[in-house]
């Protein structure tokens, strides 16, 4: 009798074990009742039937990585490069993985690199170095379309590694000298263009203000001259207006001026080492002599504008004894003391 009923003990121990199962997070587990598929196990604990339904396949439902090996791929251009490459999916539905494929992961490392011998095999060795995003993505298409039956979802293809021949390698490293030095030199050029230009904008905008301002010079100098021969123009008619009332000093003052400009341009001259005085330079005191009688009577302190000039008797005489050029005048009955004294100069009137 303990017999019996520590064998009825044990047998319920075994059947509890049978019959509670725990499923750890991030897997999934099938049942089978007599070798068929029934049902999934989701994470937690179930129960299930002891000696009739088992466990069927433990599928890992996490996102799962796989090294797809290095493999040679010949291109387009017939160019041999070696390529390797990693391959991330996740299951789905735990039951087509675990019934629809035999070794979901061989399959899947197959199907990348056969897909990627495909791809990379109808692209250029350029195209191959400068477009692996588009690589990847074709692949990635591909591959999951075809595992969408397994109920895997490939959420993405990566190639790891290109790598042609050394050969081809130092090929491709001089042709990105040339290429880099034939930059440089274009470079170089469009420099030398820019700096000829900038140069000849320069000369033009200096050449466009040197005659702005020549042009602005020669508009000031016909000004200035203008404005003198305006002003020569107003004393020569002041001048005239004077002989014309009688009044010589102003001519004497005149011909002065030209006399004196004449001797100043004489001795400026920086070919004269020797200056000669011409003998009228007496009449030309003479003339400087009237400009002051101007002056005087232009401030009060002399008399009209009389043609000649009245001095007394005595230093009349005088003034003919000292003078060899001075002779005296027929007297008028209106000026009995009046000299007319000879001209020292030929611009003296």
């Amino acid at each position: 009798m303990p017999f019996v009923v520590a064998a009825f003990a044990l047998f319920a121990i075994i059947l509890v074990f049978k019959a509670i199962k725990i499923v750890p997070q991030g897997n999934a587990y099938t049942v089978e009742r007599f070798g068929r598929y029934t049902r999934t196990l989701m994470p937690g604990l179930t129960v299930i039937l002891p000696f009739i339904d088992r466990i069927g396949a433990r599928i890992n439902v996490m996102e799962n990585v796989l090294e797809v090996p290095e493999q040679d791929v010949i291109t387009y251009d017939n160019a041999m490069v070696a390529v390797d490459g990693v391959v991330f999916f996740q299951v789905m539905e735990p039951a087509s993985a675990a019934y629809e494929v035999n070794d979901l992961q061989r399959a899947i490392v197959n199907l990348a690199m056969t897909n990627i011998r495909t791809v990379m095999g109808s692209m250029a060795l350029d195209e191959l170095l400068s477009q692996r995003d588009r690589i990847n993505q074709t692949i990635l298409g591909v591959v999951d379309e075809a595992t969408s039956t397994w109920g895997v979802k490939v959420t993405r293809v990566e190639i790891k590694n290109i790598e042609p021949p050394r050969d081809l390698v130092d090929a491709m490293g001089r042709q990105m000298k040339a290429e880099r030095d034939k930059r440089a030199t274009i470079l170089d050029a469009e420099g030398d263009k820019q700096s000829a230009i900038l140069r000849a904008e320069g000369h033009k905008q200096s050449a466009i203000l040197e005659a702005e301002g020549r042009r602005e010079a020669a508009y000031r100098e016909a000004e200035a001259r203008e404005r003198g021969a305006q002003a020569e123009g107003k004393a020569t008619r002041d001048v005239s207006g004077a002989i014309e009332r009688g009044d010589l000093q102003a001519i004497n003052y005149f011909v002065a001026q030209k006399y004196v400009d004449a001797l100043k341009a004489l001795a400026d001259a920086p070919n004269q080492k020797i200056l000669f005085v011409p003998q009228e330079a007496a009449g030309t005191i003479g003339a400087l002599g009237s400009v002051t009688e101007i002056v005087r009577e232009a401030f009060g302190g002399g008399g009209g504008g009389s043609s000649g000039r009245t001095i007394p008797s005595a230093q009349a005489s005088t003034a003919s004894r000292n003078s060899p050029r001075t002779r005296s005048s027929v007297p008028s009955s209106e000026h009995p003391m009046t000299l007319r004294p000879e001209p020292d100069s030929p611009w003296d009137p």
